[in-house]
């Protein structure tokens, strides 16, 4: 395994990497061309400076997982990440408690007027009447987003004798009480607060959030504080109620362009008194950047040896509790949407049955109340197995890149049903009239039609078939399956075993299961799922499996015949 860390990390972000048996760190002071070095990463870890672009990404094939020492992701290009199949982590709340403490002493730095009392010092002034002040007791406090950072901004405003309101969509109302925050309208925020802190990220419906309009609403002599992003605010308009004296003053720690240098036009809070200005330094203390460093050191650990997410940009994250209970139905999904993948050869370029439209995921039972974006990618990554580039990670991202429909519909509660299943679907369109052998039989005359199996987990670790294609059958998702649709008539099941056995291929298990649908003329359907023992198949099937298949094939009764490769368990 091999880790690339492209900027500068603490000494124990390092050791918790390097203590890995095996794994290879290359540290940013012994990297030349950080290109060439990525030519075999299986991770890169990143801070600000590093632009881990397309064409960066393009000079990886390997990578699966960037790691950002921070919250911001603008240096990441995650949605080339998602496309490429590559987790996107970053490490919020490390540092919640330096950006909150570094926001109530921008607070108070305002309200004592600190900077300029220090000024008039060094300038051999003794101003004190002018510098009289007021308290953040009795004050209200404005909060808007009251995730890890808003929350501990919260505690401390309280311990200051504040009135704290917040806003936050997400955040449920038993966290807000906890810490004597009282949820209201943003719109109360904007008119009732005496100081307004920002500590929302970045999104279409935040940025400008900050305007003429908001500003507007505000109360007269309101103090705005921002640590969060500096795309929030709408600088004209600020600097405008500022200069007014609408606004008493603003904190900015964070800008649209930084270093403000970089911005086309002059900063219009250059020269502005009440304005205080810092170098996005808020999370910046040495307990912060070990804390990060130590957190994302696990993270991406935890990611390349067990397949926990956490903290991802582009992927649901899951805590090790959740990932531990719902690995097994992740490897079940994939597996079962393997299975019904080969039959229309979505992974492959083989079109058994033309083109897959859409796919439909119905979770049933305790799957119904989990997060279940890793367990839909599963199985659209089984289905689409073998087509180029395709993995967990970027699975939903390239069924829309292939025009696929995905549904999916969650029910906690089915009548008769036990435990936690997963129904999938594909839905396909034949082509043409002409088809492959095995398709056409049970299937001519139509242009559209679908594939269903439904699946669990028995045991806690063993993926097991329920029923597919509208029959009831048991058998376990593993190893090399034959999947044989036949007229349920006498002799067939003693003609499967005799061709197998004349072939020197050997069952291991043999599941049937068998109906009579009403819509369907003729004798009744019988489905055999036949488990062989190990075959080493990997490019092409052997010889003698290829001959018995198309054995299987001639017997008159059988209507299909498919042969499935799956992961051994």
């Amino acid at each position: 395994m091999k880790i690339v860390l492209a900027e500068k990390v603490s000494p124990a972000t390092l050791a918790i990497l390097e203590k890995e048996p095996g794994w290879n760190c290359v540290t940013a002071d012994k990297i030349t061309d950080l290109h060439a070095e990525l030519a075999d990463a299986d991770a890169l870890i990143v801070r600000s400076a590093v632009q881990a672009d397309a064409a960066l990404l393009a000079a990886a094939p390997k990578l699966r997982i960037i790691g950002r020492a921070g919250v911001g992701v603008d240096n990441i290009d995650a949605p080339e990440a998602t496309r490429r199949g590559i987790v996107v982590m970053n490490t919020p709340g490390a540092n919640a408690v330096a950006v909150a403490e570094f926001t109530l002493g921008l607070m108070i730095a305002m309200c004592r007027d600190i900077p300029r009392a220090n000024a008039t010092m060094h300038a051999s002034k003794w101003d004190k009447k002018s510098l009289q002040g007021s308290e953040l007791r009795g004050k209200t406090l404005g909060i808007v987003g009251c995730g890890r950072i808003g929350l501990e901004v919260a505690r401390r405003a309280n311990a200051f004798g504040m009135t704290v309101l917040g806003y936050d969509p997400f955040i449920a109302p038993v966290i807000a009480r906890e810490n004597s925050i009282t949820l209201v309208p943003i719109d109360e925020i904007f008119s009732s607060s005496d100081f307004l802190s920002l500590h929302v990220g970045l999104t279409p419906q935040t940025e400008g959030l900050i305007n003429k309009t908001s500003l507007a609403i505000m109360k007269k002599g309101v103090r705005i504080i921002n640590c969060a992003r500096g795309e929030l605010i709408v600088d004209e308009a600020l600097a405008s109620s500022v200069k007014s004296g609408h606004v008493s003053g603003a904190a900015l720690d964070v800008f649209r362009h930084e270093p403000l240098h970089k911005s086309p036009t002059p900063s219009p809070y250059i020269g502005l008194d009440n304005v205080l200005l810092s170098p996005h330094i808020a999370g910046s203390t040495d307990e912060a950047q070990e804390a990060i460093g130590i957190q994302l050191a696990n993270q991406v650990r935890d990611f390349l040896k067990l397949g926990v997410v956490q903290n991802a940009v582009n992927v649901a994250s899951l805590s090790e509790e959740e990932y531990a209970e719902l690995s097994p139905y992740i490897e079940m999904a994939d597996r079962l949407g393997r299975l019904l993948g080969h039959a229309t050869g979505t992974g492959t370029g083989n079109t058994s049955l033309g083109q897959v439209e859409g796919i439909s995921l119905t979770y049933n039972g305790r799957l119904a109340q989990l997060k279940t974006d890793l367990l839909r990618n599963a199985a659209i990554a089984g289905i689409l197995h073998g087509a180029d580039g395709v993995n967990r990670i970027n699975a939903s991202a390239a069924a829309a890149d292939r025009g696929i429909r995905v549904q999916e519909e969650k029910r906690e509660h089915v009548p008769g049903g036990t435990g936690a299943t997963l129904q999938l679907t594909i839905h396909w369109a034949r082509k043409s009239a002409a088809s492959s052998t095995e398709s056409a039989r049970g299937h001519q005359g139509q242009d559209r039609g679908e594939w269903t199996a439904l699946a669990t987990v028995l045991h806690g670790h063993s993926p097991r078939l329920l029923s597919y294609d509208g029959i009831d059958i048991e058998a376990e998702l593993t190893g090399t399956l034959i999947i044989i649709r036949n007229h349920d008539v006498p002799g067939v099941i003693g003609r499967i075993g005799t061709i197998l056995g004349e072939a020197q291929l050997n069952i291991a298990s043999f599941a049937l299961g068998r109906r009579r649908a009403a819509t369907e003329p003729g004798a009744p359907q019988a489905l055999a799922a036949i488990q062989l023992d190990k075959l080493d198949i990997n490019a092409a099937v052997p010889r003698a499996l290829e001959k018995a298949v198309a054995e299987l094939r001639r017997v008159p009764a059988i209507t299909s015949v498919r042969v499935v490769d799956l992961p051994a368990l």
